[in-house]
């Protein structure tokens, strides 16, 4: 398996990834509109995306990164919005290779922790993120104000 960052090149093949993923969530948009939102992260680089690819090239997966600042510690971090893995290829290691290429990320570019939100009924998900050390935050409510 090898990870690196997504580019424009990698379009077509995320944007099939990322539309899997928001049917996971139950999110269903058109592959053009999906495929634009992702072209925009990348050329606007509001994100940082990581690719899994199999030793044949195939795209296995993906994380996607946004930074932030920590008012409280007073430094930058990163918030890991988005994993996805092919449902093909699950619980064969790719999401934990994910999970530890995003936190090489955030350590290179010397980022104070990581964030992360995940739905309630995602055990797989808490499963993993616990065993690579992430705790749950049992002292913050996480609310949401819809605009649109």
């Amino acid at each position: 398996m090898h990870i690196q960052a997504a580019t424009a090149v990698d379009l077509d093949e995320l944007a099939e990834l990322f539309c899997a993923y928001l049917c996971f969530y139950e999110v269903g948009k058109p592959q053009p509109q999906v495929r634009d939102f992702l072209a925009a992260r990348l050329r606007n680089r509001d994100s940082i995306i990581l690719l899994a690819r199999d030793k044949q090239g195939v795209a296995q997966g993906f994380v996607q990164l946004y930074a932030f600042f920590s008012s409280l510690a007073l430094q930058p971090a990163w918030l890991l919005s988005d994993l996805y893995v092919s449902e093909q290829v699950r619980r064969q290691g790719v999401g934990e290779a994910l999970m530890n290429a995003a936190r090489a990320h955030a350590v290179a570019t010397g980022a104070f922790g990581l964030q992360l939100e995940t739905a309630k009924s995602n055990l797989p998900g808490q499963a993993l993120y616990e065993r690579l050390g992430y705790v749950r935050d049992e002292a913050f409510y996480t609310y949401w104000l819809a605009l649109k």
